[in-house]
């Protein structure tokens, strides 16, 4: 049996790299090629997936609307993230499940732990949408726990740039990339890998995050196999 792991994908991972908003065909067939390759080498994968591609409640709030209302648009939105996904995976030979925190029972199941764990073991791909359920609360918070809940290894959280940096790497091209981190330093130096809700969760329950470009071809893969990309907080 291979190795447990939670995989986080931004909403940004979604879209097409130009527009940056919207589901991209392209795009999604890559990443689901990569997640079933590592399902097929006998990996669980679970992945937990963001909206920010279609609907981002927190700057939706930001301007007016309801807190807990753009929580829950952006909660329905993740689940199209997960359809998407879903049925890329099943073109590129894989099985995959949905599981929503939110009740669509036309669409994808209901989020169960024990049946979770239970397609895993089956070695299919578990897609958890609808964030934790609840408002207030962001789909890196949804990752650690559904990754404690599943009992995973590590949690990979995919993003743009190579790993975790001093600064931000786009406007600083100075900064230093880290290659190993401890929690608390990253709470300290308040460095955004994960909010701060979701970096505690992982270390009162020990979890390995690791931090991660998706825009390389095969770091998906990598990741999951255990291979040294990216930033490892722990």
């Amino acid at each position: 049996m291979g190795r447990r792991v939670a995989l986080k994908l931004s909403g940004e991972a979604f879209a097409d790299p130009a527009l940056q908003y919207g589901i991209d065909p392209a795009t999604v067939r890559r990443l689901a090629g990569e997640i079933a390759e590592v399902a097929a080498e006998g990996h669980q994968v679970a992945v937990v997936v963001g909206a920010g591609n279609i609907f981002r409640g927190l700057s939706s709030a930001a301007e007016g609307m309801d807190r807990a209302n753009a929580d829950y648009m952006g909660m329905l939105a993740t689940v199209l993230n997960a359809m998407a996904l879903r049925d890329a995976i099943e073109v590129a030979g894989g099985v995959a499940r949905v599981q929503t925190a939110i009740r669509i029972e036309q669409v994808a199941e209901p989020y169960i732990r024990l049946r979770a764990i239970r397609h895993l073991e089956k070695g299919r791909v578990v897609l958890f949408a609808g964030g934790t359920g609840n408002p207030y609360f962001t789909t890196d918070t949804a990752a650690a726990l559904r990754a404690a809940e599943i009992g995973a290894e590590v949690v990979l959280k995919a993003t743009k740039v190579d790993g975790v940096y001093d600064a931000d790497p786009v406007h600083h091209p100075g900064a230093r990339l880290f290659r190993d981190l401890r929690y608390r330093e990253v709470l300290e130096r308040d460095l955004r890998v994960m909010d701060a809700t979701a970096i505690t969760m992982c270390l009162e329950n020990r979890l390995p995050i690791r931090v991660f470009n998706i825009s390389v071809p095969g770091n998906i893969a990598r990741a999951v196999r255990g291979e040294a990309v990216g930033t490892l907080v722990h």
